[in-house]
């Protein structure tokens, strides 16, 4: 069972996550939080999978506690209406694994809370591109330094990290490069780690402050 804790202020909205995500066969609800700061007792306390955490909520908000719940061990899913700000970008540098929208179907969101808790840290890709572009900082210098990173990269390690920068997962990548999947995910595997970044998102950042897309 996937193990999840969701965070919102809005007690009719963890309430109604909890119905959704139950409803699939391999996940279960085990804790909730209305703020930052028990999203983190919790966190450390109960050793979710997966955390659903709400950008903005009364005391400590989401993105305030997401480096500390990340640090705690679990995959973290921020959970937002579509009109964001530059904060959520800090967010994903913080170390979560991307975002669902309120309004996410129940299919889908069950479906992106498999996608983390199976370590691919992965979303849809049209957010994931949508999300990225539109708060990456690309001012010469940021530009700069992320080229440098990347130029740590061989080349067809740049090409496997440009195509995560594309919301491509694994399986696609080995389809439109004819590789294996076991070959992508060493190729990833080692990027991340010249790269010294903690998930996929944070690498496809990279690649869009370098404006390498």
């Amino acid at each position: 069972m996937i193990r999840v804790v969701v965070v919102d202020d809005e007690h009719l909205v963890r309430a109604g996550l909890r119905v959704i995500l139950e409803a699939a066969p391999d996940i279960t609800v085990v804790g909730e939080a209305a703020d930052g700061s028990s999203a983190l007792v919790e966190a450390r306390r109960l050793r979710p999978d997966v955390v659903l955490l709400d950008v903005r909520m009364p005391g400590t908000d989401g993105l305030t506690a997401a480096p500390e719940v990340v640090a705690a061990g679990p995959k973290v899913i921020m959970l937002t209406t579509f009109d964001l700000d530059e904060y959520v970008h800090q967010a994903l540098r913080a170390g979560a694994v991307g975002f669902l929208l309120k309004d996410t179907p129940p299919r889908e969101l069950a479906s992106a809370v498999r996608t983390v808790a199976a370590g691919n840290a992965m979303l849809a890709p049209t957010v994931t591109r949508r999300l990225i572009s539109s708060f990456a900082e690309r001012g010469p210098a940021r530009l700069e330094a992320a080229r440098q990173r990347l130029d740590l990269l061989t080349g067809r390690e740049l090409e496997i990290i440009r195509e995560v920068a594309h919301g491509h997962a694994n399986a696609e990548i080995a389809r439109r490069r004819a590789m294996s999947e076991a070959t992508v995910k060493a190729h990833v595997s080692r990027a991340l780690a010249k790269l010294q970044v903690t998930n996929r998102v944070q690498a496809a950042i990279l690649v869009h402050d370098a404006d390498l897309t």
